[in-house]
């Protein structure tokens, strides 16, 4: 099972920046998907961005053209670069990492989550 560590959530005005890391354990030499999810208080958890092993990127309507995934391959470490930052991205944000090798079925991991919290 993948570990994940997550690291950089904090409080900042609207227009802000933060950058949120996830460090993983391993990311095998198979295929896989990382992804970043945030959940806010009473509401169901949301995707926000996804990268697999070949860096194809997918985004959120709601955080495209702000919000950048990217990957550090030698360091196994996932980042969330956020910019412009809006109250409504207020959540605790999760990163997951799903594992897809030949034969086995999918491994899926996940971080403890990291807290942002944007003022107006």
């Amino acid at each position: 099972q993948v570990q994940l560590v997550e690291s950089g959530g904090g409080s900042v005005q609207a227009g802000g920046s933060l950058r949120l890391s996830c460090a993983a354990s391993t990311v095998g030499t198979c295929t896989y998907t990382w992804s970043w999810y945030r959940q806010a208080p009473g509401n169901e958890r949301e995707f926000v961005s996804a990268i697999d092993h070949a860096d194809m990127t997918t985004y959120a309507d709601s955080v495209k053209g702000r919000f950048t995934t990217f990957q550090d391959h030698d360091k196994n470490i996932l980042y969330l670069q956020m910019n412009n930052l809006k109250p409504e991205d207020t959540a605790q944000y999760y990163c997951s990492f799903i594992l897809r090798c030949p034969y086995v079925d999918a491994q899926t991991s996940w971080g403890q989550g990291t807290q942002v919290t944007v003022s107006s």
